[in-house]
């Protein structure tokens, strides 16, 4: 008869729950990969308001995803990807609506410009958080512009500009809300550096929101580059022939605006929200586009904004 000793036996129960614990790694893992993949349909949808329900229900999904599997770098980037999209989308639009309505002194406006902010925060931790597991020292590298620069350099995959991507553009997006804090601002260049960064790494990315993140930058203020902007939202137009509809926003609220060019604001405002179906895998961005299109021919918004 075999004899089998007690600590045979226990190493034998070790190794098969420690397999058992990489099984359920690899499940989850895989489950999280499969998730990724498939969200890309929420950016098929037409209809606003199911859209904003399914990104708020990704989130906490992501949110529970990352819970169980830290690690994760899909997870990581569905975050930072999830919670910069429905900031810019959802939470900030709702910011301009009370803007519109209540006024930038009353309450309401207050608590939309904190979950605004707080949006893209949490977009922030995530991002950094994955950029900082592939390539340590973004604290140190947000010296100065050529720090930043520096410690960009390092990333160069196609993986990476996603990432750089939603980072930057959350950057970005936090600072533009926070456009009257000289403090805030004076930071804008991380965010900017991140969004080039991609334009070296993936110019084609997403159908020309590259282009279109870096042109609103340059058409920021009258003192801005102004050319820079003109110039990097006509390429964001060319890639889609125009069928994306967010581009042609930025040039009325970001060009012509800022310009004071108050006849093609109008014009090209008016043929985004009189636009049809041009691009069904961007029919969210496209509503978000016609939706905040509209907004801004608001004549309230136009004097605040422009000037006519």
């Amino acid at each position: 008869m075999i004899k089998i000793s007690v600590a045979a036996l226990a190493l034998a129960g070790a190794l098969g729950l420690g397999n058992l614990g990489c099984i359920k790694q690899i499940i989850l893992d895989g489950q999280i990969e499969g998730t990724r993949q498939a969200s890309a349909a929420i950016d098929s949808y037409s209809d606003y308001e199911a859209a904003q329900g399914a990104a708020y229900s990704g989130a906490a999904q992501f949110e529970g995803m990352h819970y169980l599997a830290p690690s994760n770098e899909d997870a990581l980037f569905m975050l930072a990807k999830t919670w910069t999209s429905l900031t810019f989308a959802f939470i900030e639009d709702q910011m301009e609506q009370a803007e519109d309505t209540e006024g930038e002194s009353s309450g309401l406006y207050a608590y939309q410009k904190a979950r605004t902010v707080g949006g893209y925060d949490r977009a922030l931790h995530y991002g950094i958080q994955l950029l900082e597991k592939r390539n340590p020292g973004f604290e140190l590298a947000k010296k100065n512009d050529a720090t930043m620069k520096a410690w960009l350099s390092h990333f160069e995959s196609a993986q990476d500009a996603e990432t750089l991507f939603w980072t930057g553009y959350a950057w970005i997006g936090r600072i533009n809300v926070l456009k009257d804090e000289p403090a805030q601002v004076a930071d804008l260049f991380i965010g900017v550096a991140m969004v080039e960064r991609v334009k070296q790494l993936r110019p084609d990315y997403l159908y020309g929101s590259v282009q279109t993140i870096l042109g609103a930058y340059h058409g920021r203020s009258p003192m801005a580059e102004l050319d820079e902007a003109k110039k990097e939202l006509d390429a964001a137009i060319a890639q889609t022939h125009g069928n994306a509809l967010l581009p042609r926003f930025q040039l009325a609220a970001k060009y012509y605006c800022t310009k004071g060019d108050k006849a093609n604001y109008v014009k090209t405002l008016t043929e985004v929200v009189d636009a049809g179906d041009t691009l069904k895998e961007q029919r969210l961005t496209n509503a978000i586009a016609k939706r905040r299109a509209k907004r801004y021919l608001g004549k309230d918004r136009m004097m605040r904004m422009c000037g006519f």
